[in-house]
């Protein structure tokens, strides 16, 4: 049955919607850029991989070990080559549980030439909670390290063997082959005797998931989010590509990846990112202050991105000072919001970095929100920037039913932060 509202009724909806303020939406002040959503994501990323064959890709900093373009790329058709012998193929889904490294890169790649999906996980995490996402994302391989082998011996998951039955779990350590536990396939040995003409064609839709990452929990218990093909490219495209990038990324670049991969800031605006522009990915397994100043200092690395924690570190500490940070030209902060006296301590640090302070949301549709901003004056405002490419926003101000209008002052909330908008 059909309802039909009564004319009454309509006419004093439109009343009431004529007598509400037309909209203010503020849109970018730069022109719109081509996304080539309909790539599958490595193809995209590695589009340039032609033209700088010999260029650094991946920094081992552990190992100092360097593999330029065209090696990380035929090292990626490789393992795509060696999942897909192991019964890989698209859609299924492969769990990365490793802190930074070469090999997380490249089983993430691999993965995404098959049109599989990439689900990391903390490697710190318990048994129960690896185990939790694990099945809740129908994982069908474990990428790892020896170390956390014992996790997943655990009385949740499936024996672990080579046989590669259904009642078996299938583990690829990326350790030394000789040092591969009992059950578990060499991460190298299988790469390295993979054929890349073995790759079977596979039709990737911008719509395919590729990425699978799982909240923190802050706010409940940890979500798997499924990120696609077409919605990543979006994603890097709007921070890279273009005659005016918002993260002014470039071939020569050297970016620090000392952010776990397993979170989307490091995945998406690190990794990717640099892939795409043509720079380089200094990996570091975790956080060691010593290391990473040195491991700056050696590769001269331009682009860091960090969050508050890390910048408080490198404000605070004075091994700092022992140090050559003068190539670092951007310092990209993310994840929390980064106060003025702290960004102000570490600019006395690195006078000549431009400073980014970015919160970024990625939806599984081919669309990103980002909200840039840079404090203004001792009130600690924040005043947003519209210099994003596709950039289109109603501030609505907190308390009221109105949008804010051109240079008029107001307060909204944006993901619980109190934002103090000075003459928009």
């Amino acid at each position: 049955m059909i309802k039909v509202a009564a004319p009454e009724a309509v006419a004093a909806a439109e009343a009431v919607s004529s007598a509400l303020p037309e909209a203010t939406i503020f849109r970018s002040k730069l022109p719109d850029i081509d996304i080539p959503s309909h790539l599958p994501l490595h193809e995209y990323c590695f589009a340039r991989a032609a033209e700088l064959p010999d260029a650094p890709c991946l920094i081992a900093a552990a190992t100092g070990r360097t593999y330029t373009f065209a090696e990380t790329h035929a090292l990626c058709r490789k393992a795509a080559a060696a999942l897909h012998r192991l019964g890989v193929g698209h859609g299924d889904r492969v769990m990365i549980l490793l802190q930074n490294c070469v090999e997380f890169a490249v089983a993430f790649f691999g993965a995404s030439f098959l049109g599989a999906v990439s689900t990391a996980a903390n490697p710190f995490c318990t048994p129960q909670e690896i185990h939790k996402q694990f099945v809740a994302s129908g994982a069908k391989v474990i990428v790892t390290q020896s170390a956390y082998v014992d996790k997943l011996r655990h009385e949740s998951f499936r024996r672990i063997s080579t046989s590669g039955g259904e009642d078996t779990l299938t583990v690829i350590t990326v350790d030394d082959e000789a040092t591969t536990p009992d059950g578990c396939l060499p991460f190298w040995g299988i790469v390295g005797s993979a054929d890349e003409g073995s790759l079977p064609e596979v039709s990737i839709s911008p719509d395919d998931a590729v990425a699978l990452p799982y909240s923190s929990g802050t706010t409940g218990l940890p979500k798997g989010v499924v990120l696609t093909h077409g919605g990543l490219v979006s994603s890097v495209a709007q921070q890279v590509d273009g005659e005016n990038p918002n993260l002014y990324m470039r071939e020569g670049d050297v970016a620090l990846c000392v952010l776990p991969l397993f979170h989307i800031f490091s995945l998406n605006s690190v990794l990717l990112c640099a892939v795409r522009a043509g720079a380089a990915v200094m990996l570091m397994p975790k956080f060691e202050m010593g290391a990473m100043l040195a491991g700056i200092e050696r590769w001269r690395v331009t682009v860091a991105a960090v969050v508050p924690p890390l910048v408080l570190a490198l404000a605070k500490n004075p091994v700092v000072e022992q140090h050559d940070l003068s190539s670092i030209r951007i310092v990209l902060s993310g994840a929390a919001p980064l106060g003025k006296e702290l960004e102000d301590a570490l600019r006395g640090r690195l006078p000549q970095a431009i400073f980014g302070q970015v919160r970024v949301y990625i939806s599984a549709a081919r669309v990103i929100r980002c909200f840039y901003a840079c404090w203004v004056g001792p009130a600690r405002r924040l005043r947003l920037l519209q210099h994003f490419f596709f950039f289109e926003t109603e501030i609505i101000p907190a308390l009221e039913h109105r949008s804010l209008n051109h240079h008029e002052s107001g307060v909204c909330i944006v993901d619980d932060l109190e934002l103090a908008c000075d003459r928009t």
